[in-house]
């Protein structure tokens, strides 16, 4: 529950809004009441009497039994002062209580006369002098409240959802933005899957949530306490004994609210795994039609359902005990209270078990307005148990963000970051260390110098390191021991926004995003011009086949994953859109790896002018690719073996010189 009024804080930041949905769910509590509250003068005043009365003798015959009612008393108290005077000392004890009873009833009995006093000109001005026509206001005053209950009604429900929707959008706003900072390394921990079914089936959850604490959770429990305050103001004593049996019905909707909870949990985390199937079934449908696998697939599916299946029944079952567990409490207390009621007005009393319940007894129309009052909070509470397990599954939903939304990232700027200006001297990587498990060292005392300017090819058999060397670079990882230096400031002290943005990659998978041609190059310089943009797409040599090829040019839509283009011109747009960037240093990750011999030709002719005048790191294993490097860094098992030039390590690496016939043999 903690992280769900962590969530509804979102609302205070509106508080006009707040102000005005608060304000309409009180006014329509209060016509809720207002309109019950009519039944007292129709049974009372208008069928009272022989043949009906009308509001104005009925007001002048109520402030005449009062004042009777209070002499009478007056004298009581009197005769009680009396023999008080003379009783003995145990007597004495029982004649006070008797003398603050009565008291008591004076008091009680002054304030009703009192309404009734400044209830009767207002009668006398305003109301028909007429039994008939005295029904026929009361029934045009319930018809003007039940219209003003619903305008309020509609205003709440829009306000509320108007304040519903803007907390939502700030927390799901705050919870993209947290996991766009989190480090690379948590979004192999928490699979995209996981991350989807947070951003909207907890999110849904969530916002079910809100809307419904703003909405019924506020304006029910107030219609409740308007009905309950009209039967304290006819009788609390007899209010009091009908509402024994509530703490019965609170302990046992708090442990229901626990299982529910529970079972809403586990069956967001099952909706999870289904959101995971369905991601790795259609990203990898090509592979499950060729191994014939869709039975498996099929398997997989069902058994997931099942367990959602399951885990909604069980939220199902727990979900039926609500209502009757309500329904039995709420029977049981009205049924209490006809009892009590029931005694008092048969028999004329105003005590019960010797415990003082009225001031004098009570009539028809008190009780039957009593029980009136008793009815009409049995429907906002019938509405408030429907909602009951939408709120534990919001709780839960709060639970599932909240613990994603307070992760921080690994990654980060420190308190004051140093200013990086544009690389301009060396890059340097003094013993570094890393591993993704502590078992598993992946880099191990890497030691290297890269002048500004220099190419450096980086290659080695799969698994050495070369692309976790790269990653370090930007700043996706940290080492775990040592330190990486550009121009003499430790990557870790200086901001991450001026580290990434003198840093190009282009990377084996080169992925677009589902937009056009123009806005995947200018993605990361999204203030480029239009003819910034063709530049670049020229010195990547794809400028030919966007404009000649593409059925819009520049404003064709590439498809998600950029599936409308082939690996090769998805490649050049990828380069063209570091190109455009300007990089002081750029890295390029296998980005030759998966195109057709002509594609790279143009890559690498396209490559040779622009890698001039910045640092470039090239991790390679395509022997083309090595004739841009000024020297070759051979890795194996996480350590640099040797570096050079090609020809220094074709005389005295025996690493390169296998890895090179390989290669050799492979293009031959």
């Amino acid at each position: 529950m903690k992280n769900f009024r962590r969530t509804l804080k979102n609302v205070l930041r509106y508080p006009w809004t707040l102000a005005a949905s608060a304000a309409c769910a009180i006014l329509v509590a209060f016509f809720w009441a207002a309109n019950i509250g009519t039944v007292y003068p129709i049974i009372e005043i208008v069928f009272g009497g022989d043949g009906g009365q009308t509001l104005q003798t009925w007001v002048d015959k109520e402030i005449t039994s009062k004042e009777e009612s209070i002499a009478s008393l007056r004298n009581d108290i009197t005769s009680a002062q009396a023999r008080l005077a003379t009783a003995n000392e145990a007597d004495r004890a029982t004649i006070e209580w008797e003398i603050g009873s009565l008291n008591e009833s004076v008091v009680k009995l002054e304030e009703t006369l009192a309404d009734r006093k400044w209830l009767r000109p207002y009668i006398y001005d305003y109301m028909p002098n007429d039994a008939f026509r005295t029904v026929v206001a009361i029934l045009l005053l319930v018809l003007l409240g039940t219209i003003l209950k619903n305008v309020f009604i509609v205003c709440d429900a829009i306000l509320v959802d108007r304040l519903t929707n803007l907390a939502a959008m700030e927390v799901r706003k705050r919870f993209f933005r947290r996991t766009l900072r989190m480090e690379l390394a948590s979004f192999g921990e928490n699979r995209s899957s996981e991350l989807m079914t947070r951003f909207t089936v907890d999110m849904d959850s969530l916002h079910g949530g809100i809307q419904t604490i703003l909405g019924r959770a506020v304006r029910e429990p107030l219609k409740m306490i308007a009905c309950f305050a009209g039967a304290a103001y006819v009788c609390w004593q007899l209010l009091a004994v009908s509402l024994l049996v509530a703490p019965v019905l609170g302990y046992l909707m708090s442990r229901l609210a626990q299982s529910l909870k529970r079972a809403n949990r586990r069956a967001m985390e099952e909706i999870t795994r289904l959101y995971s199937i369905l991601g790795e079934t259609f990203q990898n449908i090509k592979i499950v039609k060729a191994f014939t696998s869709e039975r498996q697939e099929r398997q997989r599916f069902h058994q997931n359902s099942k367990q959602i299946y399951k885990r909604a029944m069980k939220i199902a079952r727990y979900d039926s005990l609500i209502h009757p567990l309500s329904e039995m409490i709420g029977i049981s207390a009205i049924s209490l209270c006809i009892l009590s009621g029931a005694y008092l007005v048969l028999n004329k009393e105003t005590h019960l078990f010797g415990i003082r319940m009225s001031s004098e007894p009570l009539s028809w129309a008190q009780l039957v307005l009593f029980y009136a009052f008793l009815v009409g909070a049995t429907d906002p509470a019938r509405k408030l148990s429907d909602v009951f397990n939408r709120l534990q599954r919001a709780v839960a939903a709060s639970d599932r963000i909240y613990g994603m939304l307070d992760r921080e990232p690994k990654i980060c700027n420190i308190h004051k970051p140093q200013r990086l200006p544009r690389h301009h001297r060396d890059l340097v990587l003094k013993n570094v260390s890393f591993h993704y498990q502590p078992e598993q060292q992946v880099l191990d005392g890497v030691n290297l110098r890269i002048q500004f300017g220099e190419s450096i090819a980086i290659v080695g058999p799969n698994g050495c390191g070369k692309s976790t060397l790269a990653n370090l670079l930007p700043r996706f990882y940290d080492p775990v021991s040592g330190s990486i230096e550009v121009d003499g400031l430790d990557l870790r002290n200086v901001r991450l926004r001026d580290l990434r943005g003198q840093i190009g990659v282009v990377t084996q998978e080169s992925l677009m995003f589902d937009d056009t041609v123009l806005n995947n190059i200018r993605y990361g310089s999204p203030h480029a011009t239009r003819e910034e943009v063709i530049q670049a797409a020229v010195q990547a040599h794809a400028h030919r086949f966007i404009e000649q090829r593409l059925e819009h040019g520049y404003e064709t839509v590439v498809g998600q994953g950029g599936g409308k283009l082939s690996g090769g011109q998805r490649q050049r747009i990828a380069l063209a859109r570091a190109i455009l960037r300007n990089p002081s240093i750029l890295i390029l990750d296998e980005a030759t790896s998966q195109v057709d011999i002509e594609s790279e030709h143009l890559i690498h002719k396209a490559l040779e002018n622009f890698i001039r005048n910045r640092t470039t790191i090239l991790i390679t294993h395509r022997l083309a690719t090595l004739d841009l490097a000024d020297r070759i860094v051979v890795m194996q098992a996480g350590m640099v073996m040797d570096f050079g030039t090609h020809q220094e390590l074709m005389g005295r690496c025996e690493l390169y010189q296998r890895l090179y016939q390989i290669q050799f043999r492979e293009v031959a």
